[in-house]
């Protein structure tokens, strides 16, 4: 396995999980909590309807009774991207998932800003619709626990009822319920040949990916574009200039010219599966990205989108060298083969 490769699969996973979190962070602090509450809602129902059944498909899930399937699905799709979660087999018609702290969404101190209306907000939006998914209305989800209460983790299981769920009833909280012990010999796992560890890599990164493309996606919809964009770009001007040293390690980077940014533009693009060319015009230097990975598939995407991913490189160059400038020459959700940004010194104009 390349480890050039891994490094930059690496970076893309490390800048767009501090992304997500960010994100919600800066609409619950700008914006309130009810603001945040509908977008975690309105994210997690999108990954659930682009992701749920053909992840069941790939996990190779598709033949299990329905409460177990739907855990053991949480259970490995977070386990390949890192998150620390368990799984407990109670019976064919009940099943346990447990995630456990840290939590991989509310990174490091940032879970003492998201309120827990939140995290039901997330629960609604893709624990309680997994029965209507299935096409098994007698499916519903229990929650027993939330982080952000003081408790355990966030731990619940599926069950399915011996009747047709009211959409009420879909997702019910449970308190003062204890989950069973987790043993690790006793969950499922991989298959070393069908996930080897390059897999594995790729599958962390898209993790990270998948959440981008539905916030960004999502929060024109939820907000209007105005203020999706200030949002996101906010979010990512912070986040791009937090985690720009980090990121620029794992690249194996230095430097502070604008040639040295250019670099880690297209190594972060290649990380991220598209191609990039630099090139050096006069006084500037130029970057092309060709594909956009990490918007692939949405369609009818407002400017606003851009806007707020963008601004993870305007942050990432204030961090790198705050007397060089970023500018978008062509954008791809324009109509424009490519993005194209300049990247020049601050007083120094240029005609190219």
């Amino acid at each position: 396995m390349d480890d050039r490769a891994v490094r930059g699969w690496k970076a893309v996973a490390t800048l767009y999980h501090a992304y997500i979190t960010g994100f919600v962070l800066t609409v619950a602090t700008r914006g309130g909590a009810r603001e945040a509450e509908d977008l975690w809602f309105a994210v997690f129902r999108r990954q659930h309807l682009d992701l749920f059944l053909p992840g069941l498909t790939k996990l190779g899930l598709d033949g299990l009774p329905d409460a177990v399937k739907a855990a053991q699905y949480h259970y490995l799709s977070n386990r390949v991207a890192g998150v620390k979660v368990e799984y407990m087999y109670e019976s064919d018609r009940k099943a346990w998932v447990r995630f456990v702290p840290p939590r991989w969404v509310y990174d490091g101190a940032a879970i003492c800003g998201v309120p827990g209306s939140v995290s039901r907000a997330l629960l609604r939006g893709w624990y309680g619709h997994n029965g209507i998914a299935l096409g098994n209305p007698r499916l519903g989800f229990v929650c027993t626990a939330q982080t952000m209460d003081g408790q355990h983790g966030l731990a619940g299981y599926f069950r399915e009822y011996d009747r047709d769920l009211s959409p009420d009833e879909r997702l019910v909280f449970s308190p003062g319920e204890m989950p069973p012990p987790f043993d690790p010999d006793a969950a499922p796992g991989f298959d070393a040949t069908d996930w080897p560890e390059e897999r594995l890599q790729k599958a962390n990164r898209n993790y990270s990916m998948n959440f981008t493309r539905a916030l960004l996606g999502e929060s024109a919809a939820i907000y209007g574009p105005a203020d999706a964009a200030y949002y996101a770009n906010t979010t990512g001007k912070l986040i791009g200039m937090q985690f720009y040293d980090e990121t620029r390690a794992l690249l194996g980077l230095s430097g502070d010219s604008a040639a040295d940014f250019a670099a880690y533009l297209a190594a972060m693009a290649e990380a991220q599966g598209d191609r990039a060319e630099v090139e050096t015009i006069g006084e500037a230097v130029h970057i092309r990205q060709y594909g956009w990975r990490v918007m692939r598939g949405r369609g009818n995407l407002h400017d606003c989108a851009f806007e707020g991913w963008n601004g993870l490189w305007q942050g990432a160059l204030m961090a790198h060298n705050r007397f060089l400038v970023l500018e978008v020459l062509q954008r791809m959700d324009y109509g424009d083969a490519c993005f194209e940004w300049r990247i020049r010194r601050r007083g120094v104009s240029t005609t190219a």
